[in-house]
């Protein structure tokens, strides 16, 4: 077990029997978290307490529907005092469902209501409720223009009055939105380590320094994360920015006019591009044929959320022109078969991750050490030099 987590696993003394509800869609990464969890109790970290130790720690549930399209939440366990961690996937847009006798696929709205169901069906019996939302619901709609709903504030303070404790996410598209519950837990973890890593798993030989790499940010709103790796990597920053035509609204945004550059110049250096989401995909492609024209030489788009929503094909295109060389995305959302096949495409697993924050909280130990990467991206970056030596 590496050194850097072995705080977390000192004196294991969990506050309550550890429990993992997966939510439908959620189910592969569940599958993958509950390993690491049974692995480390019952023998890595020897918690002596019998009870604190389980083949599997998923509590079977499920959310059946009716044929008019209601739903209801069941546990089928008892979740009494347990320390209950319910793993919901909103972007899982593959799930199915019956209504009328129609297959209809459940939307961001549906996996939240699911997610209300179970927490219901709990029936305020466990010792503490922890929401694992890698995407966050309404992430996307964090604040206010003019007449608009505030879809996450609302959601967060919903969970609140339901009991939950604490909401673990992953690179919130503003974390701010934690303003909206003061008393409410409110983790926001970066898989900047995880996603460097399966960089360099595949491409080994990578150069990180100014004359061969450059951080690129795609706007301003991605500067924060692009700024992060800079730093970590002493690398050059540098920026888009999307200037947007703000009297029209094309499929629920403003379209991009134009990509101004902003920063040291990109020829014949690889670029790292690093960003929340990919939606469609748009303004990513467009940003990579801004900086082929600017004599860039590899692309690396990195992306928390990798979503196509519009599919892969153009994607696939661009590769084959060679205005990109690598997507790196993670395991935190549902992601089509398909896509992991393409060449370009490389997944970063955060499952391993996922189960870390898990024991930390179920024993109440500090997560500051699990918040920051930049060591484990040192060291990682240390053992490239001492490999490539």
């Amino acid at each position: 077990m590496p050194t850097f987590f072995n705080k977390v696993f000192e004196d294991a003394s969990p506050v309550a029997p550890l429990g993992l509800v997966v939510l439908e869609g959620a189910q592969t990464l569940g599958k993958l978290i509950d390993s690491y969890l049974v692995n480390w109790y019952n023998r890595d970290i020897g918690v002596k307490n019998a009870r604190f130790r389980k083949d599997t720690f998923i509590i079977p549930s499920k959310c059946p529907r009716f044929t008019t399209g209601d739903g209801k939440g069941i546990i089928n366990d008892t979740v009494r005092g347990f320390d209950l961690y319910i793993l919901v996937d909103v972007g899982n847009y593959h799930c199915e469902y019956n209504m009328l006798g129609q297959s209809n696929r459940m939307s961001p709205d549906d996996h939240y209501a699911d997610l209300k169901r179970i927490i219901s069906a709990a029936g305020g019996k466990p010792e503490r409720i922890t929401v694992i939302m890698p995407m966050l619901y309404g992430g996307r709609q964090h604040r206010r223009n003019s007449r608009e709903s505030l879809d996450c504030a609302q959601m967060l303070q919903e969970l609140y009055a339901m009991g939950v404790k604490d909401i673990i996410t992953f690179d919130a598209h503003d974390p701010r939105v934690q303003n909206a519950v003061p008393l409410m837990g409110f983790d926001n973890f970066l898989p900047s380590y995880q996603i460097m890593k399966a960089l360099v798993a595949k491409y080994p030989n990578l150069k990180f320094d100014k004359d061969n790499f450059i951080i690129v940010s795609p706007d301003e709103g991605a500067m924060s994360r692009n700024i992060y790796y800079a730093s970590v990597l002493g690398l050059d920053l540098g920026m888009f920015y999307k200037r947007r035509d703000y009297s029209s609204v094309v499929n629920g945004r403003n379209p991009i006019v134009a990509h101004e550059y902003i920063g040291s110049n990109v020829k014949g250096k690889d670029v790292f591009v690093a960003d929340d989401i990919i939606a469609t995909g748009d303004s990513m492609l467009r940003l990579c044929y801004d900086l082929k024209k600017r004599g860039a030489r590899r692309i690396f788009l990195a992306s928390t959320y990798a979503l196509f929503t519009e599919g892969v094909d153009k994607f696939q295109k661009a590769y084959e022109e060679g205005l990109f060389t690598a997507v790196i995305s993670t395991n935190l959302t549902y992601c089509k078969e398909e896509v992991k096949e393409h060449e370009w495409y490389i997944q970063a697993d955060i499952s391993k991750f996922i189960a870390y924050i898990i024991s930390a909280c179920n024993q109440n130990k500090s997560l500051s050490n699990l918040l920051g990467s930049s060591e484990r991206i040192e060291e990682l970056l240390k053992k490239m030099k001492q490999e490539a030596k």
